[in-house]
């Protein structure tokens, strides 16, 4: 342990500039190791028509994190890069969860029982004019573009209704282990893509037909010049318990007073030994008002699935919130959201439970540090 701490230290000290993980697709810049994190504790209340909860968590405006991060430049336009980023719960001190082959066996162990694992990002890359070949676990494509055009992204209680949805709790919605990827230069007049292959590393002969669970992968596309900022994306995922596919499409436009945002997402679970397939599909509208030193943040999403079941669960949510900047790496913030669930839905927001058909209203307020 001891000798961990000298190496961290040391590490911090060589370190370039710190700065927030904020870019998903990013490669870190040229120069030595960096040290970088984020720490984000946030109260959390919510209430439904069955139970309430208040709880301290974390991540209520970005993801609780610690990593390393470095680019060595290979001369000839050439370079190579890394990068293993680690999710920390900071309200308890545990770690988060990974998984090692993209199936849901693999996931048995949740968080705090496997240690600090690098389970957010850790990928080697090589980098060059015509673009990147990245290979490790990294985010999965329709991922990127899903939390790029949610005015929340994809943390606290107000984010998208999406992440309700049972696809949204597979192994490679977020991220996938195993995965091979090619990332566009930015010298495409606006355009860019990203192309991943992912496997669940199974041997062939498999019991029950399932060598290929865990296997899939993705692709999105995108154009972002100006104003405008647009993307669509699609993943696959073979899964013993029955196939996933996904695909959204998002877009935004940066009026100057404010920035509008708009998403449509659909997610299909294929049932297996004669199951009806599952699907969801949500979309959402909302936006980003800058004023003096904080970001007014609001939306309004939906969800409606169908699991063959004869209905089709619905729920409606709003989302208002306030992000106050004390300084370039330190900011408060508060949200409030209310989901309002009809023809036999159920969701309820902050681990509280509501029934069916009944309201359930979120509150999130927080301290965010980055470093």
């Amino acid at each position: 342990m001891k000798k961990s701490l000298i190496a961290l230290a040391v590490l911090a000290a060589a370190g370039a500039a710190s700065a927030q993980s904020g870019n998903l697709n990013g490669i870190p810049a040229a120069g030595s190791v960096q040290i970088f994190g984020v720490v984000d504790a946030t109260w959390q209340h919510g209430s439904g028509s069955v139970a309430s909860k208040t709880r301290l968590g974390n991540s209520g405006l970005n993801s609780s994190r610690l990593g390393l991060r470095g680019t060595e430049d290979l001369g000839g336009g050439m370079s190579a890069s890394f990068w293993l980023e680690a999710g920390v719960n900071n309200d308890d001190g545990t770690g988060s969860a990974s998984n090692n082959n993209n199936q849901a066996a693999a996931a048995a162990l949740g968080n705090g029982q496997q240690g600090l694992t690098f389970n957010r990002q850790s990928w080697v890359s090589l980098n060059g004019g015509w673009g990147s070949v990245r290979l490790g676990r990294d985010y999965t494509p329709q991922f990127v573009n899903l939390t790029t055009y949610d005015p929340f992204g994809t943390n606290g209680v107000g984010t998208t209704l999406t992440n309700a949805a049972a696809g949204a709790g597979t192994p490679t919605f977020v991220r996938a282990s195993n995965s091979i990827a090619y990332l566009t230069p930015s010298n495409l007049g606006g355009f860019n893509g990203t192309l991943q292959y992912y496997m669940g590393e199974n041997a062939s002969n498999a019991a029950g037909g399932t060598n290929k669970d865990g296997t899939g992968y993705g692709l999105k596309v995108g154009y972002a010049a100006g104003p405008l900022d647009v993307g669509v994306a699609v993943s696959n995922t073979k899964y013993a318990a029955g196939d996933q596919k996904v695909w959204n499409i998002g877009g935004q436009w940066n009026f100057g007073v404010a920035t509008l945002q708009a998403q449509y997402n659909r997610d299909r679970i294929d049932g297996v030994a004669g199951a009806a397939n599952s699907t969801a599909n949500s979309w959402l509208i909302g936006g980003l008002v800058p004023v003096g030193a904080g970001l007014i943040r609001a939306s309004y999403s939906t969800i409606k699935t169908n699991a063959g079941a004869g209905t089709s669960p619905r729920a409606r949510q709003l989302a208002l919130g306030y992000v106050h900047n004390l300084s370039k790496r330190t900011a408060l913030y508060a949200t409030v959201a209310r989901v309002t669930n009809s023809n036999g839905s159920a969701i309820a927001l902050n681990g509280s439970t509501t029934g069916v058909n009944q309201h359930s209203t979120g509150y999130d307020i927080g301290l965010r540090h980055s470093f």
